[in-house]
């Protein structure tokens, strides 16, 4: 089985381990260790009657939770079978203009999604070399300030994320404002964004109605535990987001998935179990790794991005003969090479076993 793009690839990290893909510690998808929450399980086990009628095509009922919890008109959602299916179709929408610029490094999908269009890509480069200098944050906007110099790009479109998959850094709004004047057309992932403290003011959704040419993508898979179920959905202008229900095949939501974002959404409990366990533990997790010698990014989101001075796919091999544990290797994003890896923040007690498995493992790549 060849090496996966993507994190959470149970069944090629088990072929190393020797075991079970259940016995795996799974560090390398940034997934809410404390989810699936128990409203999405009971609601989707209450609603297993649904499975005998086609999904309503026009996803009206979590569309109104969405609108309530957004505040926003009904129509300006689009639900889709995961961010990835809607990404594919921003993507769609992106490749029409002449270029689009995408910082990196970026996340995968971005590449596979816009190359499926035969986009034209500008690439927006993050300066990695500088992080021990200044912030992932600091660097990211000084990536965007090169996006600005661009004197053609009326005719050209942006693709963010915000926190920014791999370092975890953060765009504010007012620095991204600038661009949805100057670019005909920005998407913003907001993927992990619902990992951020209630009061912190980073999402684009409040300027949708003042932006046609904006559209902000969410995922509810992540923070919910829910990757299995796909489901995500797109906030935009009404027109655009008809464009792709006219053109996506029918019914690319099931059901269940429906039923349980109407659950998460109003699980108000879960959220904020989850945004009080969250900076503790990531700090915590941050110290132990510099006390092994290793440089986590300090990050917003659920996830570190760290730099060591040793070959993570030897690293990375080590730790699942040896401990079962599964890292994220950063070779999908080629300007990060072979020396950095990515984690998701889980429990305390799996983040210690985490560390005990690298002070085994780095002494023994060191030598």
């Amino acid at each position: 089985m060849s090496r996966p793009l993507h994190g959470g690839n149970l069944r090629w990290a088990a072929d190393i381990a020797g075991c079970s893909p259940s016995c795996i510690l799974d560090f390398s998808a940034s997934i809410n260790p404390l989810g699936p929450p128990k409203s999405a399980i009971t609601a989707i086990q209450t609603h297993l009657d649904t499975l005998t009628a086609y999904p309503d095509p026009s996803y009206q009922s979590i569309c109104q939770v969405l609108s309530e919890v957004h505040r926003l008109p009904i129509d300006w959602f689009l639900p889709g079978n995961g961010s990835a299916e809607l990404l594919t179709w921003a993507c769609r929408d992106l490749a029409q203009l002449a270029w689009t610029g995408v910082l990196t490094p970026a996340f995968a999908d971005y590449q596979r999604a816009l190359k499926a269009f035969k986009a034209q890509i500008r690439p927006l480069p993050v300066d990695l070399s500088q992080i021990h200098q200044q912030s992932s944050s600091d660097l990211i906007e000084q990536a965007l300030q090169g996006a600005s110099q661009f004197a053609d790009s009326a005719q050209a479109g942006l693709l963010l994320n915000n926190p920014h998959n791999p370092t975890g850094g953060l765009v504010s709004i007012s620095q991204i404002e600038p661009f949805l004047e100057q670019f005909s057309l920005v998407v913003v992932d907001e993927a992990f964004i619902d990992f951020l403290p209630a009061n912190a003011d980073y999402s684009l959704i409040s300027k949708v109605q003042d932006f046609p040419n904006l559209i902000i993508l969410r995922s509810l898979t992540k923070f919910y535990s829910l990757p299995g179920l796909r489901l995500g959905y797109a906030v935009g202008h009404p027109d655009q987001l008809q464009r792709w229900q006219q053109c996506r095949d029918p019914w690319s939501v099931n059901s269940l998935a429906v039923m349980a974002g109407i659950a998460v959404l109003e699980d108000q409990a879960f959220q904020n179990k989850t945004l009080s366990w969250l900076p503790p533990v990531r700090t915590e997790l941050m110290q132990g790794l510099v006390d092994l010698g290793a440089y986590p990014l300090e990050g917003a989101a659920n996830f570190l991005l760290v730099q060591t001075k040793v070959s993570v796919p030897m690293l990375q091999e080590l730790l699942l003969k040896h401990h079962r544990i599964l890292i994220r290797d950063c070779l999908s994003f080629p300007e990060l090479g072979d020396q950095y890896f990515r984690i998701a923040v889980r429990t305390q007690a799996e983040n210690q076993r985490l560390l005990t498995a690298l002070t085994d493992c780095l002494p023994q790549l060191s030598v």
